[in-house]
């Protein structure tokens, strides 16, 4: 049998439609990387909005090649290194979800009216953004296990599916916010709830997958 077919066959489609989904309601809410990206758009077109989207997609590739290589080693080395690993994305994520509960619900949108830079400069801001920080590093070694979706499939080979999706969810959110940042921002500011409402779906969501990985087996 082809491999292409066994690894359709052996794929368990809803926890990657369950992965597809928290990533995008993740993408979504406010954060450093999307705001920024919003920022750029309004300040100096939705051009420059997606430069630093495909830089931080590109840093992401980098993330995910570091994970596939180190943890899916350590899963076929030993069961308890696993469990260790998804206890510390189950504290994690409850972590993030704390640190989401105490912060602020408002979105504040600030950009530099300063000279616009070029593209090339946009792409490398992006790229050095998410590659050098060591959080994306962390939320990716708490995230991802708990959605390695087959049993017979090479877990090498389920990160980098994994890592893949999560570019492209994240090309598609970040891309949108870059295209549509001016009604983006009007929404946001005509519509003062909508703070609170992404930030408590920001807690649900990590909540809920550090249940999801508390129930869930190797």
């Amino acid at each position: 049998m082809p491999e292409a077919l066994l690894f359709v066959l052996q794929t368990n489609y809803s926890v990657l439609a369950g992965f597809v989904l928290s990533t995008a309601i993740l993408a979504i809410s406010p954060g450093p990387d999307n705001i920024f990206v919003l920022a750029q758009s309004l300040a100096h077109g939705a051009k420059s909005g997606l430069a630093v989207v495909i830089g931080l997609a590109s840093g992401c590739l980098v993330h995910t090649t570091l994970l596939a290589l180190g943890v899916s080693e350590i899963i076929k080395r030993s069961d308890t290194l696993f469990w260790m690993i998804k206890v510390f994305g189950i504290i994690y994520l409850l972590y993030l979800a704390y640190r989401v509960y105490q912060s602020r619900a408002e979105i504040e949108l600030r950009y530099s009216t300063r000279v616009k830079r070029g593209k090339i400069r946009l792409f490398w801001t992006g790229f050095t953004m998410n590659v050098l920080n060591p959080k994306v590093t962390v939320f990716f070694l708490a995230f991802f296990p708990g959605f390695l979706f087959s049993q017979e499939i090479n877990t090498r080979i389920q990160f980098f599916v994994l890592g893949f999706l999560f570019i492209g969810v994240t090309l598609v959110v970040f891309g949108g916010i870059a295209v549509l940042s001016g009604t983006i921002s009007k929404f946001v500011l005509q519509n003062s709830k909508i703070g609170t409402v992404l930030k408590w779906i920001q807690i649900i969501v990590f909540s809920g997958i550090a249940l999801y990985l508390l129930l869930s087996d190797k």
